[in-house]
C-alpha cells in the first residue's frame, strides 16, 4: 500500500511539476515581453498580461485544497465535466505550479543585467532571438533551484488531494496505521 501511495504522490508531483514548469515558463516569457510604443499590439499585449496576472494572482493566492475541490467539483457540477481523481490531481497540481514557476521565470529573467539585452538588440537580434540564446541559457541557472523546491512543495501537497479521493502516501500511511493500529511505525 506505501509503495502505490508513494508512486501516485511522485507521479502526480513530477508530472505537475513538468507541465506547471513549462506553462510557467510560456507566462514568464509572455509577461516579460516589453511593451511597443503605441499601436494595437500594445494594447493587446496589456490584456494578456492583465489575464495573466489575474491567473497567477488567483492561483497563488488561494491554498491548494480550495482549487482542488472547486476544479473537481465545480467542474462536475457547472459542466458536467466527469474527471478522473487521478488526472484532476495532476491538472491541479499542473496549473498551481504554472503560476508559481511563472513569477519564478520572470523573476529569473528580470534579474539578469539590462546590459545582455542592449548588447543582443546592437548586433541585430530580434527579442525572440535574445531571449532563447542570450536571457534563457542565463536566467535557467537562476531558475532551477526554486525549480527543485516548487516539485519538494509539490510531493507535500499532493496529501491536501485527498479531497477529491486521490490515495496518495499519506492517505495510504493514514489508512495502513489505523488498520494496525500502530500509528508510530508508519
Amino acid at each position: 500500500m506505501f509503495l502505490r501511495g508513494a508512486g501516485v504522490t511522485l507521479l502526480i508531483s513530477t508530472i505537475g511539476t513538468i507541465i506547471g514548469f513549462i506553462i510557467g515558463l510560456l507566462i514568464g516569457i509572455i509577461r516579460t515581453v516589453p511593451l511597443p510604443e503605441k499601436g494595437i499590439k500594445k494594447s493587446i499585449l496589456k490584456i494578456i498580461n492583465s489575464i495573466l496576472s489575474v491567473y497567477v494572482e488567483v492561483f497563488r493566492g488561494t491554498p491548494m485544497i480550495v482549487q482542488a475541490m472547486v476544479i473537481y467539483y465545480g467542474s462536475k457540477q457547472a459542466f458536467d465535466i466527469d474527471m478522473s481523481p487521478l488526472f484532476a490531481g495532476i491538472f491541479i497540481v499542473s496549473i498551481n505550479t504554472g503560476a508559481y514557476m511563472a513569477e519564478i521565470v520572470r523573476g529569473g529573467i528580470v534579474s539578469i543585467d539590462k546590459g545582455q539585452f542592449e548588447a543582443a538588440y546592437a548586433i541585430g537580434m530580434s527579442h525572440s532571438q535574445t531571449m532563447i540564446n542570450v536571457v534563457l541559457p542565463q536566467a535557467i541557472r537562476n531558475i532551477l533551484p526554486a525549480t527543485g523546491n516548487e516539485f519538494v512543495i509539490n510531493i507535500k501537497d499532493t496529501s491536501v488531494l485527498n479531497v477529491i479521493a486521490v490515495t496518495e502516501l499519506f492517505f495510504q500511511t493514514k489508512s495502513v496505521s489505523g488498520i494496525n493500529y500502530k500509528y508510530f511505525e508508519t
